[in-house]
């Protein structure tokens, strides 16, 4: 962030993914370093890329079925706004949050770490402060899809959302 130091004008109590590796997951993480809840929807079995979704993240919600989509769907409503991460092209999870987000009129905003230029961090925090979310769902690209997806997403989270 810039000099000036912007700060929150907003209340997020909660953030919610869905966990998946890159994006999700550092959604999650950021939550807990930062001390503020989480939570999320997320397939049967805790299903993620690289298997279940360690039991350490106690405040998910596992659903009836293992479909990624029904995650996805259940996050974008259960949110006030979604911040989504992607680096270059969207893969069919992270289009899929948007085109949910779109037919629920639900606020969205999305960093491409390709063509965020070179302070995503005031973007992000003015734009949380219009849209002052209580709950903030976390999406974006898989690891697998986007290396350092995961670790770029951390540092940006911990940067606009420490208090």
């Amino acid at each position: 962030m810039n000099n000036s130091r912007k700060s929150q004008s907003f209340k997020l109590r909660k953030i919610i993914s869905g966990g998946q590796t890159g994006a999700d997951r550092a959604g999650l993480d950021a939550a807990v370093a930062l001390g503020i809840e989480y939570g999320g929807a997320l397939p049967r079995g805790r299903k993620t890329e690289d298997g279940p979704l360690s039991t350490k993240y106690t405040g998910m919600t596992e659903l009836p079925t293992g479909n990624y989509a029904s995650r996805t769907v259940q996050n974008v409503k259960a949110a006030d706004a979604t911040l989504v991460f992607m680096d270059g092209k969207a893969g069919a999870g992270t289009a899929l949050t948007v085109r949910i987000c779109n037919s629920l009129a639900k606020p969205f905003l999305i960093i491409d770490f390709k063509a965020a230029g070179a302070d995503p961090a005031d973007r992000i925090l003015d734009w949380l402060n219009s849209v002052r979310p209580s709950i903030l769902n976390i999406a974006g690209s898989r690891e697998s899809l986007s290396p350092g997806t995961y670790k770029q997403t951390l540092k940006l989270l911990k940067t606009v959302l420490k208090k």
